[in-house]
């Protein structure tokens, strides 16, 4: 044991657990451990919001498969984060979240900045880890750290501000790091018995072939069953795109060869995923889950299996070692999926090809709404341009390795239909928690995290308001990245259920005031680029990311967009209105 202080306690924890990066803004709290964080290698990257902190942290978690710190000021700062933790939590991001407290001796008397800050994230966290002696400093922060790649998810480390200070007896723990085997022998040889009786299989691939780094294992096992590949919503990264087995993402706005696909399934492997019901529900029209199909799914953990779709076996297991196990016990036998390959080949080509070939001439969308906003922005003074066109010229123009985070929103969800990747750790949304706010500070932390990668941002303007400020974090703290802003001057996403459900009667959804992205972007000390022509996005797109990888520069790209809007975001939450009352029945 070394005599030191509790703060030295903390920081050697810290460095024990690799960790070089913490996302955050100064504090008092925290400031006696803060002071050595230089000489123990650790850099303080100081944020413009703590929102913005934890999503930063997020998207270094990842992107690297370490984990991500963040840490504020008690009370407020502490609370500001709460949104981003959630959406780590459902993204499954090792992110500590460290949270100095009021000290000990204040802590009910409702002093200055005192708040109970256990209960704040106690639905978010998988760990919750509070110092109630400083003795202890060490040992609790290690198992923060642990917890949080062991149990796949955020934990928070509770310190009252007076349990930094004071000396104290202390051996540094070393991680302990969980090793996952592929399950139990009973289920993986069930699975595989139903695989080799299959005669269509589908695959999906899921978060878990990302965060096991196991897209080869993926890849070798659905090469040996010749069978189609979908991947689960948002994780579009969990397949290599150019594979001739891959048909895109289940889900909203995701791909229609996908979902025709695994609809004529008869064996299901749901490899690393929790068949969300967000990312399992009807789409494009059309009724694709095959409820007939027998399904074998595998997740890491067993709470997940069955939770949301019936299944016929389910697998505790890591989604790569899984892959590689049931690989194994497929080896030399006879599958009956084999004597359909050529046939199953031929019609996934096609209808991947179908689905191109419609995402090509799906230039605007259709719907009455759609038109007339079409032709009033051509009385603009500006040639706006239709979403799906931009999102398809984005796509061409995209580099290799990038990585993209998108904010929730309409224009957004429909570019998950024209986001395609070749390696994992590429592609970041909030998942199903859909907050506003998340893409630019959360690409952000995964550049960061993969300076060497090219990185980009999605958002509309409305979610870009609530996070444009980290622009200024980029640029003060030289983490160059690009951002795309949709301006479509709306709350599209909300905007099209009013649409479609209350007769066009739009309240709040209206953000025309004029705002120029690109001038703003300017005075943040970045790059502004306005387009407003549809053979300037890809160019736009492309010399913004010569900017940031050879220049170190953040670039802002505002593109001018109609107001057409895709499919209804929540139409599973939605139903004609019933009114009973006579003045809001005949208004409706």
């Amino acid at each position: 044991m070394t005599r030191m202080t509790p703060s030295e306690a903390f920081v050697e924890t810290l460095v024990a657990n690799g960790v070089t990066d913490i996302f955050g803004i100064m504090g008092s709290a925290f400031m006696d451990a803060m002071d050595i964080f230089a000489p123990a290698g650790i850099s303080l990257v100081p944020v413009v919001h703590e929102q913005g902190a934890a999503h930063m942290a997020d998207g270094y978690a990842r992107v690297s498969g370490r984990h991500g710190v963040v840490i504020g000021q008690n009370g407020p700062g502490i609370s500001n984060c709460v949104t981003a933790i959630a959406a780590a939590f459902w993204a499954h991001s090792p992110v500590v979240i460290v949270t100095p407290q009021t000290g000990t001796m204040g802590i009910g008397l409702g002093g200055f900045q005192e708040a109970n800050q256990l209960p704040m994230f106690s639905e978010f966290t998988k760990y919750q880890g509070h110092v109630n002696n400083e003795k202890r400093m060490a040992e609790i922060t290690a198992r923060c750290f642990d917890r949080a790649m062991s149990e796949m998810g955020p934990t928070q480390l509770n310190i009252p501000r007076d349990r930094f200070y004071g000396d104290i007896d202390v051996t540094i723990p070393q991680p302990m790091r969980v090793d996952r085997g592929p399950g139990g022998d009973a289920s993986l040889n069930a699975a595989a018995d139903l695989l080799a009786e299959a005669e269509f299989p589908v695959m999906i691939s899921g978060g878990g072939v990302v965060m096991g780094d196991a897209m080869a294992e993926a890849v070798a096992l659905a090469e040996r069953l010749g069978c189609p590949v979908v991947n689960s919503y948002l994780h579009n990264d969990s397949f290599p795109a150019s594979h001739p087995q891959w048909c895109g993402p289940l889900g909203y706005q995701g791909s229609k060869a996908a979902m025709k696909l695994i609809s004529q399934a008869d064996v299901v492997l749901a490899l690393g995923t929790r068949l969300g019901p967000f990312g399992t529900l009807p789409q494009h029209g059309l009724e694709y889950w095959p409820d007939d199909a027998k399904i074998i799914q595998v997740d890491a953990d067993h709470t997940m299996l069955g939770l949301v779709k019936p299944i016929t076996v389910g697998i505790a297991g890591d989604a790569g070692a899984a892959a590689v196990a049931l690989k194994a016990r497929l080896e030399g036998r006879e599958l009956a999926c084999d004597t359909t390959r050529v046939g199953r080949a031929s019609r996934t080509a096609a209808e991947r090809q179908a689905w191109e070939d419609e995402l090509d001439a799906w230039t605007h969308e259709r719907d009455d709404f759609s038109m007339e906003m079409i032709a009033e922005a051509a009385a603009e003074p500006g040639d706006w341009l239709h979403p799906r066109q931009v999102l398809r010229e984005l796509e061409k123009a995209l580099p290799a390795r990038v990585m993209v985070s998108t904010d929730i929103g309409n224009i957004n969800s429909v570019a998950n239909s024209y986001l395609r990747f070749e390696e994992p750790r590429s592609f970041f949304a909030p998942m199903s928690w859909g907050n506003c706010g998340y893409a630019l500070p959360t690409i952000i932390g995964a550049k960061k995290a993969a300076p060497d990668r090219p990185a980009v941002s999605y958002a509309g303007d409305g979610a870009w308001a609530m996070s444009m400020v980290e622009v200024m974090t980029a640029v003060r703290h030289d983490i160059p990245v690009t951002a795309v802003v949709f301006h479509n001057r709306q709350w599209g996403a909300e905007k099209k259920n009013q649409v479609d459900f209350y007769g066009r009667r739009f309240v709040a959804g209206e953000l025309d005031g004029g705002e120029n992205y690109a001038e703003i972007a300017r005075a943040m000390g970045a790059s502004g680029v306005r387009v407003d022509k549809i053979d300037n996005v890809g160019a736009a797109l492309t010399d913004a990311i010569d900017a940031q990888m050879n220049r170190g520069e953040t670039t802002v790209i505002e593109i001018m967009c109609t107001k057409e809007l895709g499919d209804p975001f929540r139409r599973d939450a939605l139903s004609t209105p019933v009114r009973h009352l006579d003045k809001y029945r005949d208004f409706v």
